[in-house]
């Protein structure tokens, strides 16, 4: 669908620039977001090696596994039909716990894994376990209580303060965390009706 909505949205803005004689504008602001992209990237680079790098050593340590100790009793919670051992709760641990440190590029991989391995669980693939329901949404909640991806775009930006968006990034992610686990539960126990 966006393959289709974006070449839309570039066509448009090419004929308007032409019929409102602003094609020099548009030119330079074509090669300033060029510009702007890639310093971006780069300084995304940097941040998504560091945090993977991370997670690949706590990965690989007893770090994670004290990790996965700690949240077992709200993994409990949220997940009831996972298994305490079971590799896809490690793998959602990590996720978590890689979105709870605002390294969401890094948590990206580890929630696909996560999903990948529930899937394989799954005794009807072509159907949404509650497991995996409640794992995205708590992915799309994203619990954060450092957002390094947010602080890294403001202070890229030129931000005076760029740090200075982490309480309501904290208020802001719980709230959509309990509403969206709220609701999942109650849809949960509806269907199981």
């Amino acid at each position: 669908m966006l393959n289709i909505i974006w070449p839309i949205f570039i066509i448009i803005s090419f004929i308007y620039a032409i019929f409102s004689g602003n094609v020099e504008k548009l030119n330079n602001s074509i090669f300033e977001s060029a510009k702007n992209a890639v310093e971006l990237t780069i300084i995304f680079f940097g941040t998504v090696c560091l945090w993977n790098g991370i997670m690949q050593i706590a990965k690989e340590t007893t770090l994670m596994e004290k990790i996965t100790k700690i949240l077992q009793p709200v993994m409990k919670i949220l997940f009831p039909n996972i298994e305490k051992n079971d590799e896809a709760n490690k793998e959602m641990s990590m996720n978590i716990v890689a979105n709870i440190l605002g390294l969401g590029n890094a948590a990206t991989p580890l929630g696909l894994k996560a999903m990948k391995t529930l899937q394989k669980q799954n005794e009807k693939k072509d159907t949404l376990t509650d497991t995996m329901m409640m794992f995205i949404i708590i992915n799309t909640a994203s619990i954060q209580l450092i957002p390094t991806t947010v602080i890294a775009i403001r202070s890229s930006l030129g931000a005076q303060e760029p740090t200075k968006i982490i309480v309501p990034v904290w208020i802001a992610t719980i709230c959509a965390a309990i509403a969206g686990i709220i609701t999942a539960k109650i849809i949960i126990k509806k269907v199981k009706k």
